[in-house]
């Protein structure tokens, strides 16, 4: 196996909003959303502050929590055939979520390790950083990016991989899998349900299993912009014994 695959961590994240109940949230809060939410208001039909905090207060990392990471990681079987492996880590308790992540980027085995979502330099890296940071969790090595250079940060992104400098261009991991002909990760739901799939349904597997579905994604779609193969479904696995791909 290439060496440069073997020390990627391809990851990706489910949020939602803080609370289900914009009522319940501290004033000062209320306040500073009220002024966000003001923006949407002038395009979107939603009218109301609760309205809006619902829909969107999960893509704000001063308004949302993470309940969900999935991470994938290329592997060599012994007949030396390329294969992925997945864990996820979910729980209500975002604390938990995080730390647990934390501890598996800090291991001593992944010293060289870097990270690849897709639009991950955008959301993803910045958000865990964020939310890390109000928890009152360090910063894994990986995710600390004070003083470093550009070109010293270990981020990979496949959007930015697919927009070769084309910084007006922004392009959906669905749309990508579809003409890579790459499995999708779109099942029963897509990332605009979530709030509801948590909240209302109170399903976090569901969401488990999109999210790793999601990182199955990435990591394939990483391979065809390398323009190798993709992984052969019987070759992907999970180290959840509750989740099956």
């Amino acid at each position: 196996m290439n060496s440069e695959l073997k020390d990627i961590l391809f990851l990706d994240i489910e949020t939602v909003a803080i609370t289900d109940n914009f009522q319940s949230l501290d004033e000062r809060l209320k306040v500073q959303w009220s002024r966000k939410a003001s923006f949407f208001k002038q395009r979107d039909e939603l009218s109301t502050d609760e309205q809006i905090f619902h829909q969107r207060a999960g893509i704000y990392a001063e308004f949302g929590k993470v309940v969900c990471i999935a991470v994938g990681k290329f592997y060599e079987n012994e007949q030396h055939e390329l294969c992925l492996r997945t864990k996820f880590f979910a729980d209500e308790n975002e604390f938990k979520v995080l730390s647990q992540f934390r501890q598996l980027v800090e291991k001593k085995d992944l010293s060289n390790l870097k990270l690849c979502a897709h639009n991950g330099k955008e959301f993803d890296f910045p958000y865990l950083s964020r939310r890390m940071l109000i928890n009152n969790i360090p910063l894994p090595a990986v995710l600390s990016l004070s003083g470093k250079k550009s070109w010293e940060i270990p981020h990979l992104d496949t959007m930015e991989l697919w927009k070769f400098g084309d910084y007006k261009h922004y392009t959906s991991l669905d749309l990508l899998t579809a003409i890579f002909n790459i499995p999708s990760s779109k099942g029963s739901m897509d990332g605009s349900k979530v709030n509801d799939v948590y909240y209302k349904e109170k399903d976090l597997n569901k969401i488990s299993i999109y999210c790793v579905a999601d990182v199955v994604a990435v990591a394939q779609l990483y391979l065809r912009l390398r323009g190798e193969p993709i992984v052969s479904p019987q070759h992907i696995t999970s180290s959840n014994e509750q989740e099956k791909i």
